[in-house]
């Protein structure tokens, strides 16, 4: 499919001369490729697109996209390719990616000052629109486990957590893929983009930079927020070890009673008083509340 960059993306049935975005697939971009008089030097192929890259050719600029998808971050990257000069980009795409992207494009823009640097701004930003609230999401959530940790020792939360984490850094690593992208355009060097326009790639590399800085706060945040959960998990164990060290404070002096007048020795007196029974029920019941209060008054308990 081929659009003109007018006041908006206009579809055309033809390639126009100047000023086209072409969306292709893999095999209609073998079949076109010739035609397109790009000097590319090297093979540009969406399946290989493991990360956001550009590389400067002879008479083009060539590269990649790799974008992970805003509701599941650690799942498949959206991928393709893309193949510019003066004249326009080219796009190769099998996934339908570039078509959501140009759809929202046209359907939102309209420039006063129509241009391929203005159309490749407006594609980028489309990529990361929705980061904003995306990061905003992730720092309310981050707020809430916070918040609960202090009340509730849910297991889940330590897996949650390394899952933001774990996303915010693939982010991270997305944005530095972008702004190296947004460098190499704003170089120039084949001299592709008018002087003026190169402002366009600035302020998307202003936008990244943001982005990357609020990823890495995040992730910051992230592992505050695990150690407070294993600061309080290691409160409660040692509340646990602290009631189970005075229960065994506690009993052992009962069982050394126990074990004293368990022996059955002949001669032992208190075996055969009558007020043996009760004294000792009265010794245990002054020995526990003697301990706890003890316990108390240091405040161990």
């Amino acid at each position: 499919m081929y659009y003109r960059i007018g006041e908006t993306l206009e579809v055309c049935e033809k390639r126009p001369a100047a000023d086209y975005v072409a969306v292709l697939t893999w095999a209609q971009w073998q079949a076109e490729s010739a035609s397109f008089d790009m000097g590319i030097e090297l093979e540009v192929s969406a399946a290989e697109a493991n990360s956001t890259k550009a590389e400067v050719n002879y008479d083009s600029l060539t590269g990649t996209f790799s974008i992970p998808d805003r509701n599941d971050i650690s799942g498949e990257d959206a991928r393709f390719a893309f193949a510019l000069d003066e004249k326009g980009i080219v796009f190769i795409d099998d996934s339908g990616t570039v078509q959501k992207l140009i759809s929202g494009i046209a359907a939102n823009k309209r420039w006063k000052m129509p241009c391929l640097e203005r159309f490749l701004y407006d594609f980028l930003e489309q990529i990361v629109h929705r980061d904003q609230q995306v990061m905003e999401r992730y720092e309310a959530e981050l707020d809430d486990i916070e918040h609960s940790i202090m009340t509730d020792m849910k297991d889940t939360y330590p897996r949650r957590i390394n899952e933001i984490r774990s996303d915010l850094r693939d982010l991270r690593i997305h944005y530095e893929q972008l702004m190296d992208l947004g460098q190499e355009l704003e170089e120039n060097e084949n001299n592709f983009f008018k002087q003026d326009n190169l402002r366009y790639f600035r302020l998307f590399n202003q936008r990244m930079e943001l982005l990357h800085d609020i990823a890495a706060s995040l992730r910051d945040y992230t592992i505050q927020v695990r150690d407070l959960y294993q600061s309080q998990l290691d409160v409660r164990q040692n509340h646990i070890m602290t009631v189970l060290t005075i229960v065994t404070t506690v009993f052992t002096p009962l069982t050394l009673i126990t074990g004293w007048y368990g022996m059955n020795f002949v001669h032992m007196p208190e075996l055969a008083w009558k007020a043996s029974y009760p004294i000792v029920i009265l010794l245990s019941i002054a020995i526990v509340a003697g301990c706890l209060w003890f316990f108390k008054k240091k405040k161990w308990l």
